[in-house]
């Protein structure tokens, strides 16, 4: 099954200029701010979610137009397609993330590899620490 939303949590944020954040944001439709339990890690100009109870991260939820069609493009930016080269930095999976309206399954690009040693960024907002 499915998600018909997306959290993110770095780049893909509507606080973001990027053009794969300009991308998204004309494909989908911005719902509103949302928390996922975890921590958010720096990775250099780009953060990594690693899920867990350790914390809270602040994103953005957005209800996908064409799911399939617009994950296909973000698996291939994330580099976690069946044919993009491994270890994948990163994995796509579902998890339930809070909105002010209540908990909602979505969509979520969680960092695959080890965490051990990377900087945290504490507060979970990774446009406020940029």
């Amino acid at each position: 099954m499915i998600a018909d939303f997306l959290f993110v949590y770095g780049t893909l944020r509507p606080g973001h200029a990027g053009p794969m954040a300009r991308r998204l944001r004309a494909e989908a439709r911005h719902v509103g701010p949302a928390w996922a339990e975890g921590v958010l890690h720096r990775l250099g100009d780009y953060p990594g979610f690693t899920p867990g109870t350790d914390g809270m991260v602040l994103g953005d939820l957005f209800a996908l137009m064409d799911a399939n069609a617009t994950l296909a493009w973000l698996d291939d930016y994330e580099e976690c397609a069946a044919h993009s080269p491994q270890p994948h930095e990163y994995r796509r999976l579902s998890m339930m993330v809070k909105t002010p309206d209540g908990p909602v399954a979505a969509w979520i690009y969680a960092y695959a590899r080890d965490p051990s040693g990377l900087p945290i960024i504490a507060d979970g907002d990774f446009l406020a620490s940029v």
